[in-house]
């Protein structure tokens, strides 16, 4: 199917009382996505595990999105490979572009162009995190209906973060932050209160962007084994389980 692609220029009152819960995403092109994971994948693998992530990330975001507080949506990248996600999302999902060139200002725009569509607040979530708990999704959008204004941060145990939610197009967090680098989810908490804003932070969780984390994943889904710090229980991941489990039975 093709989605239905969202356009920054067009308000729409019907989105006022919700919020967007947005993956940034690329477009899983083998080569392009995940290639981290290459080794212990090869690139074919890496991207469909990739495609994996985005299904299971979409269908967890679908169903938070079911009581009609929320609504899901991804944020992706190139233009011109929307084609792509046919099949890989919900039937409810829409699409809107990114722009901009480095991280940050990827991240600033997505905000300010969601939020320019008429959507309350908006939530941009990694796509590399497919197990976060559907709790941490539910408090974001419970803290972001809350009256008055704030930042909804959910940090990652490399330090970064998988989750920025806010109801304005805040600059501050995006602007001066070493991207890619362990100090990101610090310098963002810091930039949050520099700029005067409260800040609600969700459960840390984790990215899968190496052979080391797609070791935590393994173990999380085929053995029930949480990692170590999770306080609350993650999401079954249902498409990245059956891939892991399809690959360990092909290499035991």
């Amino acid at each position: 199917m093709n989605y239905r692609l969202l356009d920054a220029s067009q308000r729409d009152p019907a989105l006022a009382a919700k919020c967007a819960l947005a993956v940034m995403a690329k477009a899983p092109r083998p080569g392009k996505v995940k290639t981290r994971l290459s080794p212990p994948l090869t690139l074919h693998e890496s991207a469909a595990l990739n495609v994996c992530f985005l299904k299971d990330t979409a269908q967890n975001l679908a169903d938070v999105s079911s009581s009609g507080a929320a609504e899901g949506l991804v944020c992706y990248t190139p233009v011109g490979d929307e084609a792509l996600f046919n099949g890989i999302l919900p039937d409810t999902f829409t699409l809107i572009p990114q722009r901009g060139d480095g991280f940050g200002e990827r991240l600033l725009a997505a905000a300010q162009d969601i939020l320019g569509c008429g959507y309350a607040s908006v939530c941009l979530i990694d796509s590399d995190s497919p197990t976060v708990p559907a709790a941490a999704f539910e408090e974001a959008v419970k803290e972001l209906a809350r009256p008055g204004d704030r930042v909804v941060l959910g940090g990652s145990d490399d330090g970064g973060y998988y989750l920025i939610g806010m109801k304005k197009p805040h600059a501050e967090p995006f602007q001066h932050i070493n991207w890619s680098t362990p100090t990101v989810y610090a310098e963002t908490v810091a930039a949050i209160h520099a700029a005067g804003l409260e800040l609600v932070d969700l459960p840390t969780w984790y990215d899968v962007d190496d052979g080391a984390t797609l070791e935590v994943l393994t173990r999380e889904l085929l053995r029930d084994t949480p990692p170590p710090f999770a306080k609350i229980t993650g999401y079954p991941a249902p498409f990245s389980r059956e891939f892991l489990r399809r690959r360990a039975s092909q290499t035991a």
